[in-house]
C-alpha cells in the first residue's frame, strides 16, 4: 500500500508542474477550502475534475489518492490506506480523493475522517451515486461543485482568444464566430481543445468507456449493446422531444421500465439529460414529451451518426448545457396549438425569462414562428423578459407592445 501511495505522489508532483486553463468558479472553490465542509467536485469523466481540484489546492499541502487505479480496486481496509498516507505524507490534514465512487463504502470512511478533523476534497463521475450517498451520510457537511466540459468562455481562454475592446470590430467578431462554430462541432472536453487527439475517435472511445465504466459495470447491465444503441439514438436526436414509449418502439425495447432505467443511467453518467415541458400541473410535466440534450455537442458528430450539420440544434444544445451550468431551473414550452418556446426559466416559483434559440432568423416564416411562440408563452406565463438567441443578429423589436431582444448567442454565452 505504501508503494502505491508513493507512486501516486510522484504522479501528483508531475501534475502540479503543468500549466492549466483557469476554470470558471475557481476562486470561489479555492475560498471554500478554508471551511470545514467536505468539498466534492462532480462531473463526467475527462471533463477536468482532477485538474480543477489541483487548482483548488494550489496553495496547500495535501495527500493525493487516485481510486481510478486497478491496484486499489476492491479496497476494504481503510485503516491500512490511512496508515500508508501518513507514512508517505506525514501529518498532513488535507486529503484529495480522486474518483472516489470506485470504492465501496467510501462515504463511511470519508465521514469518519471528517469527524477526525481532516480537510477533504473528493471527485466523482456519477451524479446519482454520489448525490444519494452524500445526502444519506454527509447531510449538511459537504459542498458540491459541478464541473462540465469547457464552457464557451473557457474554450476561448484555452484558445488564448482575448475579449477586449477590439471585439467591436466585425473582423474580430468573425474570428470569434469561427471559434463558436468549432465549439459547436467538437464540444469542450479539455483533451479535444488543448490536446492533439483526433477529436472524433477520442469522443467515440470516451462515450463507450463511460458506458462501460460508469453504467454497465456499476449497474450490472445485461444488454450493453442495447444500452449503447440507445445512447447513440438519443445523441443523434438531441434537442428533440421524445417519450419513453416512442423510443421503446423505435428501438424494439419490450420493457418501457427497462428503457426508463437505461435513460436514467445515461443521465447519471453525465452523457445525456432531459428537460421537461412546462405545465402548471406536476403530473402533466412528468407525462408530457421531454427534450433530450447531450452534455457535450462533440458527441453528436462522434457517436450520433449525424448527417450534415444542424447548427440550430447544436446551438440549442449548447444553450441548454449553459443553463444547467448556471444552475437555472428551466423547462421547454409547447401549447395545444403547437406554439413553442425553447426554454422557460423559472426563479422562486416565477417565470423570469423566455428564451428562443434560432441560428438564422432572417426568413420571415421562421421569425414569425419564433415570435409567436414567445408571445403566447409570455401571455400564459406572465413574463416580460423575452429573448431570441441568434447567430449574430442584435436588436430590439417591439410586437404588440412587447419588447423582444435579439441577442447574439456568443454574447449570451459569455454572460452579456
Amino acid at each position: 500500500m505504501k508503494n502505491i501511495i508513493l507512486s501516486q505522489k510522484l504522479e501528483r508532483d508531475t501534475l502540479r508542474q503543468r500549466v492549466y486553463v483557469p476554470r470558471d468558479g475557481l476562486e470561489a472553490a479555492r475560498a471554500a477550502m478554508q471551511d470545514g465542509l467536505i468539498k466534492v467536485v462532480i462531473g463526467p469523466r475527462r471533463a477536468g475534475k482532477s485538474v480543477f481540484a489541483l487548482q483548488m489546492l494550489e496553495q496547500s499541502e495535501y495527500a493525493y489518492i487516485n481510486f481510478d487505479d486497478e491496484r486499489l480496486a476492491g479496497l476494504a481496509d481503510f485503516d491500512e490506506l490511512l496508515m500508508a498516507i501518513v507514512q508517505v505524507y506525514g501529518d498532513v490534514r488535507t486529503i484529495f480523493f480522486d474518483e472516489i465512487q470506485n470504492i465501496t463504502n467510501w462515504e463511511l470512511f470519508v465521514s469518519r475522517l471528517q469527524r477526525q478533523g481532516y480537510n477533504l476534497l473528493l471527485t466523482g463521475s456519477n451524479a446519482h451515486l454520489l448525490s444519494r450517498e452524500l445526502a444519506t451520510h454527509l447531510t449538511g457537511r459537504y459542498r458540491a461543485f459541478y464541473l462540465y466540459p469547457f464552457s464557451f468562455a473557457e474554450y476561448l481562454r484555452a484558445r488564448e482568444f482575448v475579449l477586449d475592446e477590439a471585439i467591436a470590430l466585425r473582423e474580430r467578431q468573425g474570428l470569434l464566430l469561427n471559434h463558436l462554430d468549432a465549439y459547436l462541432q467538437h464540444g469542450g472536453f479539455p483533451e479535444t481543445v488543448v490536446g492533439t487527439v483526433d477529436t472524433q475517435n477520442y469522443l467515440a472511445t470516451l462515450f463507450e468507456s463511460i458506458l462501460l465504466k460508469d453504467v454497465v459495470r456499476r449497474y450490472n447491465v445485461r444488454y450493453a449493446g442495447r444500452l449503447l444503441e440507445l445512447g447513440r439514438y438519443l445523441v443523434a436526436n438531441h434537442a428533440r422531444e421524445y417519450t419513453f414509449t416512442s423510443v421503446a418502439k423505435a428501438l424494439g425495447f419490450r420493457s418501457v421500465h427497462t428503457l426508463e432505467n437505461y435513460i436514467g443511467y445515461l443521465a447519471e453518467a453525465f452523457l445525456l439529460f432531459s428537460v421537461n415541458r412546462f405545465s402548471w400541473k406536476a403530473r402533466d410535466r412528468v407525462q408530457a414529451p421531454r427534450k433530450v440534450y447531450s452534455f457535450d455537442t462533440g458527441f453528436v458528430g462522434a457517436v450520433g451518426f449525424r448527417i450534415g450539420a444542424d447548427l440550430g440544434r447544436l446551438l440549442e444544445s449548447v444553450v441548454a448545457v449553459e443553463l444547467t451550468r448556471r444552475g437555472h431551473e428551466y423547462f421547454t414550452y409547447k401549447d395545444s396549438g403547437g406554439k413553442e418556446v425553447d426554454f422557460v426559466i423559472r426563479t422562486a416559483g416565477e417565470t423570469t425569462e423566455l428564451l428562443q434559440v434560432c441560428y438564422d432568423i432572417s426568413d420571415p416564416k421562421t421569425r414569425k414562428r419564433e415570435i409567436a411562440g414567445l408571445q403566447k408563452a409570455a401571455e400564459e406565463l406572465r413574463c416580460t423578459t423575452l429573448k431570441i438567441l441568434t447567430w449574430d443578429e442584435e436588436k430590439t423589436v417591439t410586437i404588440q407592445g412587447r419588447s423582444i431582444l435579439l441577442v447574439p448567442c456568443w454574447k449570451w454565452l459569455l454572460g452579456g
